[in-house]
């Protein structure tokens, strides 16, 4: 199979953990006989600096010329200190969601056994979670009217019945391969956008027998995401409340090194880590690339590479079972960036093979 990818390495760390997910998407190809076309482009602070934009006409280009495109961080204190400054790096990062009509977020919460340690839940809440939340991304209170009187100030929230449908039809699918079952999030007692969504959700039920759809107040659900993580398995809601609950699932599995992202539109999609850009450790070979390269699965996941994309889970699982980690995860770990790519990328090709462990004491591959 032949695809196009787009490669957007961003600021800070971005570029390092993005070096180990394409090195992934590199062996992935090899292994199952792809070939990965990539073209590279310059997004947030690094684009500023190169060309006064946080999102050039020719990255945008490249991103819609790509099947997906793997994203690594945008940020820089330069600009996150400066009240002033008129244009940011986070402005190509929302530019890239309206240009490209990227109205679903996806975010998968995992609970790693061997990370349970790290969770600031107790042991017994947090084991077993593993939950996915599809957040809409293009509507809602954020892309409202806003404004001010010389009374106060307003921030309209509008949704139509097809912005709804279109991404609770992907929540629905998702649980059909999943647990089958699909918790809505809003505000119905008091939000007349959100009766649109229970409605329509409602609606939409009926397409999906199998499925079973569950209503909860998204300040209930607050509370639930910590009593009960692991009672959720599809969550589907609004913009505002999907940033909210999200962020709040995302310290569940205890670092938010491990969580990857997707953002998908009708052509496209966006794969990235949830974190920052991380410029305290910026050029010092200590970032986490797990969540880039379980992005770089859930890229995969949207080329319809399934056995691909479980292959690259396996390996960063076989990764943190072995302790193979960055020191976010283990302090006493002496393990680098490029050697948990390594390690993984090792996997992939030789699976578990006894010289893998020998060599973790090492911090090398077997293919170095």
């Amino acid at each position: 199979m032949k695809k196009k990818i787009g490669i957007l390495p961003g600021d800070g760390i971005g570029p390092e953990v993005v070096r180990e997910g394409k090195k992934v998407l590199d062996t992935i190809a090899e292994k199952y006989g792809h070939t990965f076309e990539y073209e590279t482009g310059d997004v947030g602070a690094v684009a500023i600096d190169n060309t006064g934009s946080p999102l050039p006409d020719e990255t945008l280009a490249i991103c819609e010329n790509s099947d997906a495109f793997l994203f690594g961080a945008i940020g820089d204190p330069k600009y996150d200190n400066d009240p002033t400054a008129k244009v940011r790096p986070e402005q190509g990062l929302l530019k890239l969601r309206k240009s490209l009509g990227l109205y679903a977020n996806i975010r998968p919460v995992t609970a790693y056994e061997s990370l349970l340690h790290m969770s600031p839940l107790k042991k017994d809440r947090v084991i077993g979670a593993d939950f996915v939340v599809y957040r809409e991304l293009t509507g809602g209170i954020y892309f409202g009217e806003k404004g001010r009187t010389k009374e106060g100030a307003f921030d309209h929230c509008t949704y139509s019945i097809a912005e709804i449908e279109r991404i609770a039809h992907l929540a629905f699918k998702a649980a059909l391969n999943r647990k089958k079952q699909l918790t809505l999030i809003d505000k119905a007692n008091v939000l007349e956008t959100s009766r649109l969504w229970r409605e329509t959700v409602g609606r939409m039920a009926h397409d999906y027998p199998e499925v079973v759809v569950e209503n909860l107040f998204v300040d209930n659900a607050a509370m639930q995401m910590i009593q009960n993580p692991k009672q959720f398995d599809v969550i589907l809601t609004e913009n505002m409340f999907g940033d909210i609950i999200s962020d709040e699932a995302s310290v569940i599995g205890g670092s938010l090194g491990l969580l990857p992202s997707a953002s998908i539109g009708n052509k496209t999609g966006m794969f990235e880590p949830i974190h920052g850009s991380y410029p305290q450790a910026t050029g010092k070979n200590i970032a986490n690339p797990i969540a880039t390269i379980l992005s770089v699965a859930m890229l995969l996941d949207h080329l319809d590479m399934i056995d691909e994309a479980i292959d690259v889970r396996q390996a960063v699982n076989y990764s943190l079972k072995m302790g193979m980690v960055t020191p976010d995860i283990s302090a006493d770990s002496g393990y680098g960036t490029d050697r948990v790519g390594d390690f993984i990328v090792n996997y992939l090709v030789e699976g578990e093979e006894e010289g893998t462990r020998e060599n973790i004491s090492l911090g090398l591959s077997t293919i170095i």
